[in-house]
């Protein structure tokens, strides 16, 4: 899945993704393992991407956040992990 210019994921059905390790497989609908944070370049992106995630199956995970420097916005994908997209503004990271 091509996310960016410079950013690309793999998503691997269960039976594949089991020759990569040795240990259980942790069942998403029940158990969170790990989320996925993506940066965005712009509040408007977080929203398109969360979009197209939501028009494809996934489902929110909790309402857009914006917290003035950052905004964020989660959702789980049609397995049930958890994807954080989020966009921060650089300029207002204060900087000693």
């Amino acid at each position: 899945m091509i996310i960016s210019e410079h950013i690309f994921v793999m998503l691997l059905v269960e039976e594949f993704f089991k020759g990569f390790t040795n240990k259980e497989i942790a069942d998403s609908a029940k158990t969170t393992e790990v989320i996925i944070a993506i940066s965005a370049e712009s509040k408007e992106k977080v929203n398109e991407l969360v979009n197209k995630a939501l028009a494809a199956g996934g489902k929110a995970s909790s309402e857009p956040m914006d917290h003035g420097f950052m905004y964020q916005w989660s959702f789980q994908d049609v397995d049930g992990h958890l994807w954080e997209i989020m966009h921060m503004d650089e300029s207002a990271i204060i900087q000693e």
